[in-house]
């Protein structure tokens, strides 16, 4: 057991990266935290969010990326190894969560609004094809 500090204020999410050496946390605090578990006393790194609190977290299942969630209008992609953002998606209504696919080539959006609720999928797609691209392709393809 261990106890991670950096944040300010009440957490809501947290997540694993899929080799177990990365630990997530989202916060009231508009951070998302990165703990390394092989030595979780200092933060390994902080992801901050636009607007509003950190309420989903979610790592691709090929350890990639991750995908933030504000609680309204906004997530963000971030390459889990550089922790660069790779994309914010800006869309209208309230967040429930967010989820890779298994093959990491898609992302789900749970929004929750009450007039527009619904499930949202986006596809990884070429940049040279389509503009607006999802978390691109890396180079060595």
């Amino acid at each position: 057991i261990a106890t991670l500090k950096g944040h300010i204020d009440f957490s809501f999410a947290c997540c694993w990266s899929p080799d177990g050496n990365i630990i997530a946390t989202g916060n009231q605090d508009k951070t998302t935290r990165l703990y390394d578990t092989r030595n979780m006393s200092k933060t390994l790194n902080v992801l901050g969010a636009k607007m509003g609190a950190v309420r989903s977290l979610h790592f691709s299942e090929d350890g990639r990326y991750l995908a933030m969630a504000e609680p309204a209008d906004f997530v963000h992609i971030f390459d889990a190894h550089t922790f660069e953002r790779s994309q914010v998606i800006d869309l209208f209504g309230e967040i429930a969560g967010v989820s890779f696919t298994p093959d990491a080539d898609g992302l789900y959006i749970a929004n929750a609004d009450e007039n527009y609720g619904c499930i949202l999928e986006y596809e990884r797609i070429l940049p040279q094809n389509h503009i607006g691209n999802i978390f691109p392709y890396p180079s060595t393809l």
